[in-house]
């Protein structure tokens, strides 16, 4: 989430009126999907209405509460455990594990969706001879388990820095008044994680109400996939809309519990070196280790096996079009990462020069896009500027409305922005204020002091939040899906395409090249967060 404080500026700098105004508009966009979710019920078709409350909304609402219920209680119990594990004891492996258990971040959900319909929903070449007792997989449970797989590192990642900041000191403390480990933990350590475990099950639970390709391939209808099917199916914007603002209710509430947590969370400074891992027995350091093996192979290890295999049996997919579709997923994040990451810098460094109540807002206005599901972006900002091109009668809205790369950006901005806001705010608080002074007193103009002292103090987070929002707008699925021009096709959407025509194997093909690019931000997350945590506690 966006960091919304920062280092004191100094006053002398003042508060550019023009930048303020520009700052301000950067929330418009976050706006506009909001206020069009709003808007549709300002004008209510009865029958379809009638027909949307007798068969779409029952079930599409039911089948995402039953979702959200069933994958949070599988992100606790995998996340915390083995969190736990990594953080708090020691066992053979614990060290590799801390990276390995970060991976299936590299995976959409659609992707492992993919993976475990083609091995299990057909059994193919891979795992030939599937027994007949096997239950069907394409059901609630089955898509629970998947979305379980590829969210868990959310919960495990932030419980991890819990732990490691101060479940062992707790711990410690808590064994020199003669508690147990395992009493240690339950009711000190534990205890102390919740609002970090809050946070991570929270985000997990967003991504749940955002997906639609994972969903969508199991053939479950959640609000998601029906905001797609309104809109494709019964040619109704509107009621796409309508049915949008229901899935805001969703969103109102996981926001709620991550701020509530977000507030609770206290950190504890501790000494290098001053407290150690809490030894397991024997048998104990195996089965940590068997835990751990088998979460990283059921997650990670046997859906990435399966997409090689298949994939090597449709090599010959990778001709022009594959080419093209990559160049397209390429292209189109790239902008999307320019221009977001710019938009982020923007606000940030406005916000950090000329602070006021109303930028503040502007910023966490801007930053929530995040939370919202794809589909509702997507929705929510074309139907707008649809019926702005019909009042306004041609121009910029017009062009924007019938579909468009400008469009799809747009899009991109709203949903990313926090992305990149987080590690670029995170920044401006390392800038002294004396240092601001002294630039200004010198008689530098504000150009040449964002030049010569913000520059060079934000570039590298502006470089990790552009490859974050790159890897994230190649991966992402609805809004490209509803809103990409005409001939846009990009790895994420034929993914949807093959496997909504059951061609499990040719979609391995895109999946693994999206695999590829989404480790490289897992991998520079592992070496900021696990590698001084291992050291701190060795």
């Amino acid at each position: 989430m966006p960091a919304t404080a920062s280092a004191a500026p100094p006053r002398s700098l003042g508060r550019p009126r023009g930048w303020q105004l520009a700052a301000l508009l950067l929330c418009v966009p976050t706006l506009v999907p909001l206020g069009a979710a709003l808007w549709s019920w300002s004008a209510v078709d009865a029958a379809l209405l009638e027909h949307l409350r007798s068969y779409v909304l029952p079930a599409a609402v039911a089948n995402t509460a039953i979702l959200l219920l069933l994958v949070l209680v599988g992100v606790l119990v995998v996340g915390v455990v083995s969190a736990g594990l990594v953080a708090l004891t020691d066992f053979p492996g614990r060290a590799l594990f801390s990276f390995l258990l970060l991976l299936p971040l590299a995976l959409p959900g659609y992707v492992v969706a993919i993976a475990f319909l083609g091995l299990l929903d057909q059994g193919g070449g891979f795992l030939p001879g599937l027994p007949e007792w096997m239950p069907e997989v394409r059901n609630r449970y089955g898509l629970s388990l998947v979305l379980t797989a590829s969210l868990y590192p959310y919960v495990f990642l932030i419980t991890r820095e819990a732990f490691q900041s101060q479940g062992l000191r707790a711990i410690e403390a808590a064994r020199s008044v003669g508690l147990r480990p395992h009493q240690a933990f339950v009711k000190v350590a534990l205890p102390l994680a919740l609002p970090w475990i809050a946070a991570g099950a929270s985000l997990a639970l967003m991504e749940v109400l955002a997906d639609f390709g994972t969903v969508a391939a199991f053939n479950h209808d959640t609000l998601s996939v029906a905001i797609y099917k309104a809109w494709y199916g019964l040619f109704s914007p509107q009621s796409a809309l309508q049915i949008a603002s229901l899935m805001l209710v969703f969103v109102v509430v996981l926001l709620t519990l991550e701020a509530q947590a977000r507030k609770r969370m206290r950190f504890t400074a501790m000494g290098v070196g001053s407290v150690r891992r809490l030894p397991l027995p024997r048998r104990g350091r195996w089965l940590a280790t068997a835990w751990c093996s088998a979460v990283f192979l059921l997650a990670f290890g046997l859906p990435v096996s399966w997409l090689v295999w298949a994939g090597l049996q449709h090599l010959d997919l990778i001709d022009a079009r594959f080419i093209e579709w990559a160049k397209n997923s390429a292209l189109l994040a790239l902008m999307g990462a320019a221009l977001v990451v710019v938009a982020a810098t923007f606000l940030a460094t406005s916000v950090h020069i000329a602070p006021s109540p109303a930028l503040r807002t502007a910023q966490r206005i801007a930053t929530l896009g995040y939370a919202f599901p794809g589909a509702l972006l997507a929705v929510g900002i074309y139907v707008p500027l649809s019926q702005a091109s019909q009042s306004i009668g041609g121009g910029l809205a017009a062009s924007l409305a019938g579909g468009g790369v400008a469009l799809l950006l747009a899009g991109y901005a709203v949903r990313f922005m926090a992305v990149a806001h987080a590690p670029v705010a995170s920044s401006t608080m390392r800038l002294s204020p004396s240092i601001l002074d002294s630039a200004r007193l010198s008689g530098m103009p504000r150009g040449r002091i964002l030049a010569t002292v913000y520059w060079p103090t934000l570039r590298r987070s502006m470089a990790v939040g552009a490859l974050l929002v790159f890897v994230d707008i190649m991966k992402e699925m609805p809004i490209t899906l509803m809103m990409r021009p005409f001939g846009w096709d990009t790895l994420a959407t034929r993914v949807f395409e093959y496997t909504s025509e059951g061609q499990w194997e040719q979609a391995a093909v895109p999946a693994l090249l999206l695999i590829a690019v989404g480790i490289i931000p897992v991998w520079l997350l592992q070496r900021q967060t696990g590698q001084n945590n291992d050291t701190s506690h060795a």
